[in-house]
């Protein structure tokens, strides 16, 4: 299959068919509803996505891996380090970096700018230095970057037909974000992180420390409703931007839309139990999801 995409998108370069190959692997081991969403998209278009995500993924690693026996002060050097390689690498043009050589091919051929790449890394700095957000003004620096980016970075790849677009990738990029912080709360505290505002706390008479006991009484319930309903409010605002992608792109934003952001009624499944149960979207509901939008990008690549 992943040579049958690069194939189809015209990569010919062995060194650059291994790099889009190493970050397809990445996506799928640690993205599988990303990775999911991603095979809606032409084969022509998915290595590009796999190099964007390998990026992001790389990136977190260095930050989020549990296993590492660093400290932050030598996450940071690293990640400091290898994110300013990256910048220069994407000066140069070119990249001698297994996972950058995609990356900065993929930006050269859909001229991504690289301030949303300067914003990413400024917000993997943030989670070494930051431990809570005062106000959702305050968390929104971190998520513009770790994940509003994201979605700017992916509109050129599908190819929008207004300009439009790129506010309505952000809300969706954000919609996605939130969701993943109410659905990690405890593994994030487990890291040191709270990234639920402490004015959302304070609406519900809340503190971190009252999280920190990770039992789900009614206020933390309430406090988790309230995120949720901004989640959605998101979603909602961002649904007309699909609209104005290609058509054979609507599919696999659309499928990510649902999937993604349904970690939000699985959390209400589970009773908000976020601190003892792990929200997930079921196998049958990702195939519910996913294959009538597997029909619809058949029949919009036919009609291109």
């Amino acid at each position: 299959m992943s040579q049958r995409e690069l194939d189809a998108a015209g990569i010919t370069d062995l060194d650059l068919r291994e790099s889009y190959e190493a970050c397809r692997k990445l996506n799928a081991a640690h993205g599988k509803t990303y990775y999911l969403a991603t095979l809606l998209l032409p084969p022509h278009k998915r290595p590009y996505v796999h190099a964007l995500y390998g990026f992001a993924r790389y990136a977190d690693e260095i930050v989020d891996d549990l296993a590492s026996t660093l400290t932050d002060e030598q996450k940071a050097e690293h990640l400091h380090a290898w994110g300013t390689q990256f910048l220069a690498d994407f000066d140069a043009g070119h990249s001698d970096d297994p996972i950058c050589r995609a990356v900065l091919d993929t930006v050269k051929r859909w001229n991504i700018p690289r301030a949303h790449f300067e914003a990413f890394l400024h917000s993997m700095a943030m989670d070494l230095t930051v431990t809570e957000y005062a106000d959702y003004d305050a968390l929104y620096e971190y998520v513009y970057g770790s994940a509003a980016v994201i979605g700017l970075q992916m509109v050129p790849i599908l190819e929008p037909r207004s300009d439009a677009a790129y506010d309505y990738a952000m809300d969706l990029g954000v919609a996605f974000q939130l969701a993943n912080f109410i659905r990690d709360v405890g593994e994030d505290l487990e890291r040191g992180r709270l990234y639920l505002p402490l004015a959302d706390l304070s609406r519900f008479g809340l503190t971190r420390a009252d999280l920190e006991e990770r039992v789900v009484t009614e206020p933390v319930r309430e406090l988790l409703k309230f995120e949720i309903e901004r989640v959605r409010r998101l979603e909602q605002a961002s649904r007309p931007g699909i609209a104005l992608l290609s058509p054979d792109s609507q599919p696999c934003i659309d499928a990510a839309r649902v999937l993604y952001c349904g970690i939000a009624d699985s959390v209400e499944k589970i009773d908000y139990q976020v601190f003892s149960e792990r929200a997930t979207v079921s196998v049958p509901r990702r195939a519910q999801v996913a294959l009538p939008a597997w029909v619809r990008a058949v029949r919009a690549r036919r009609a291109a």
